[in-house]
């Protein structure tokens, strides 16, 4: 007896030793493979199994096989995924307030972003905990410019597309209300395919993003002007991350900051590259009258309040705005 219980324990020592040493994190993300982001996200999750000695393998779903941004966030909260990659969309489904970084006409430049994340990032990393999800890595998507068929160079020439608006995107939506455009609302998988339907004849996007999915072969002109910066992040479930060992977990998130800092300056150079690209394939670029500027900051600040509660707090936001203009002053 005593035999087979001494060999009951030592299964038992191994088996769940086996079971606590390897975790697969499956992760989501509309990012196609092929895409500046899933050739980073692949070097990431190496040196993540490296380094943690494969306690951790890391699954990607790519382009959208896990469904939209919302879909994957449901995912998560039922445990079918641990993790995604995501735009601030879904960032916003999980803690809206993060959506105040990509106010319309409020961050004009990486430099502006780089500050305000930064200055926020333990902040907003609480945030997402008291969600109950662990915020591992930052990304960029890019300066968000409208693409369309025909020029635009007025808010009239606006109100003739047929304009995409991502189903999820409550900023887009108000401001879209508030310049009195007719938005075709659609989940992001839906958007190609709308465009070569006729469904639409106008998007909005970063270059690089555009390029990937090749909504670029469906439209022919983009505005000089853009509209924000556009926002990323990895995110894992908390209840996954704490399943990790403290010494598997720290790995995890010197990793994930390593690769950070790497995808930001990828995707930033890409993002050059993908509109030279664009503008080789025929896409001409509208600059965008001061006029027509101005407007779209005068609008873009009339919805700030109107986004208040519900998507941000009042405080929230003018920490933002105070921050913004704190750099602007120099006070680095």
């Amino acid at each position: 007896m005593k035999r087979i219980a001494l060999a009951l324990a030592v299964f038992g020592f191994f088996t769940g030793g086996i079971a606590r040493a390897q975790s697969t994190l499956k992760i989501a993300t509309l990012a196609p493979e092929g895409s500046a982001w899933m050739v980073s996200f692949h070097e990431w999750a190496k040196n993540v199994e490296e380094h943690t000695g494969g306690k951790i393998k890391i699954k990607f779903f790519a382009g959208g096989t896990a469904g939209d941004e919302r879909d994957a966030v449901r995912k998560m909260r039922l445990g079918q995924l641990n993790g995604a990659a995501v735009t601030a969309i879904g960032l916003g489904l999980i803690n809206s307030e993060v959506r105040v970084l990509e106010l319309p006409m409020l961050i004009n430049s990486y430099d502006e972003l780089d500050f305000v994340r930064n200055k926020l990032d333990a902040d907003l990393r609480k945030k997402f905990e008291d969600k109950g999800y662990v915020l591992l890595a930052w990304g960029d998507v890019g300066p968000v410019h409208i693409f369309s068929n025909t020029p635009i160079k007025s808010k009239a020439d606006l109100a003739q597309l047929k304009l995409w608006a991502w189903v999820d995107d409550a900023l887009v939506r108000e401001l879209f209300h508030q310049l009195g455009v007719n938005g075709v609302p659609l989940g992001v998988p839906d958007v190609l395919p709308s465009l070569q339907t006729g469904l639409i004849n106008a998007c909005y996007g970063s270059p690089l993003s555009t390029l990937a999915l090749q909504w670029y072969t469906k439209v022919k002109f983009m505005t000089s002007m853009h509209i924000s910066q556009a926002i990323g992040a990895t995110v894992i479930t908390k209840k996954e991350f704490e399943k990790l060992d403290a010494a598997t977990q720290k790995t995890l998130m010197n990793d994930s900051m390593e690769f950070q800092a790497k995808l930001l300056k990828t995707l930033r150079a890409e993002n050059e590259k993908a509109l030279t690209s664009m503008k080789a394939a025929g896409l001409s670029v509208v600059e965008s009258p001061p006029e027509m500027v101005k407007q779209f900051a005068t609008e873009a600040m009339a919805i700030r309040t109107k986004l208040e509660p519900t998507v941000y707090s009042h405080d929230f936001r003018m920490k933002v705005e105070k921050l913004v203009a704190d750099y602007r002053a120099g006070k680095k």
